[in-house]
């Protein structure tokens, strides 16, 4: 990817409802900081002036949220109807994800089921991180849920690493982060998940490939190119594929409802019956701006 610039937004999708970008690695999406001018809002309002709405505080509205460094698919409402509908689709859990990462060292097992509970690290000097439950500190933890498949074995800088497909199914923050980490295999990069030892690559090794958000009377559908390949970064050396990127899709896709949305359900509605933070925190961001009809 080309450095981070105002004019460096690459369009994916855009209707007159919704753009998809894909986000830059070294780029905030939003940002209240005066010194911050450089942001994915920034880039919009540069790319697309007219969209911007003067009723809203970033002029656009985000359906979900990205990691600072993490790159990949990010949509954007253009107004306040199709945001309401993108909100439903999230909460529903219609939304599909899928997120490719570098990680550490060789994950032995082709396919993972990650069901580490999550909280806030009340921990002192740790309270930017989340935590699994039964770390100490670790504040109201929440049921969540990471699909894991291996794609590939190889090196990373001469060291060993194995390219996985990561489906969320739940949100949780950082959850893809800590879920890695918690099984011994840190995502490449994650400067705060390796509790600042791994400072050596340019970026986190975590891209948002895949979005799929079955709209009423739309259909969002879209991949955000592959930036981990030999051609684009010269330090990741594949040696051995384990499956291929394009027939998971297909399985995700085409895997039943119930399966891949419906099984976390009873568990989370016994632990905790209402929305989680976050989406209670994101509602209200939206309902700040404007009221849902």
């Amino acid at each position: 990817m080309e450095p981070a610039s105002l004019e460096n937004l690459c369009v994916l999708y855009h209707s007159a409802n919704y753009i998809v970008v894909n986000k830059h690695w070294d780029i905030r999406i939003d940002s209240k900081m005066w010194y911050e001018k450089q942001t994915v809002q920034s880039q919009l309002k540069h790319r697309f002036p007219e969209l911007a709405d003067p009723g809203t505080y970033y002029g656009f509205r985000f359906c979900h949220q990205l990691d600072f460094s993490t790159s990949g698919a990010l949509c954007v409402a253009l107004n306040k109807a199709a945001a309401g509908h993108a909100y439903r689709c999230f909460k529903d859990r219609l939304v599909t994800k899928a997120y490719l990462a570098l990680v550490r060292d060789i994950v032995a097992e082709e396919k993972m089921a990650l069901d580490f509970a999550i909280g806030k690290n009340t921990t002192e000097g740790k309270t930017h991180m989340m935590c699994t439950e039964g770390t100490d500190g670790c504040e109201n933890p929440k049921t969540c849920q990471t699909e894991l498949t291996v794609l590939e074995y190889g090196e990373y800088d001469g060291d060993p690493v194995t390219k996985v497909l990561l489906q969320p199914l739940t949100g949780r923050t950082h959850q893809l982060r800590v879920h890695c980490s918690a099984v011994d295999h840190p995502i490449v990069g994650d400067y705060t998940y390796s509790l600042r030892t791994d400072n050596a690559p340019y970026r986190m090794m975590l891209h948002a490939y895949f979005l799929h958000i079955p709209l009423e009377n739309e259909l969002i559908h879209v991949t955000a190119p592959d930036p981990f390949v030999p051609t684009l970064d010269s330090k990741w050396a594949p040696q051995r594929c384990v499956n291929v990127l394009e027939d998971l899709l297909k399985n995700i896709l085409t895997k039943p409802q119930t399966e891949i949305q419906e099984d976390p359900e009873p568990v989370h509605r016994r632990s905790s019956p209402v929305e989680s933070e976050e989406q209670q925190a994101q509602c209200q961001q939206w309902l700040c701006e404007w009221s849902l009809d």
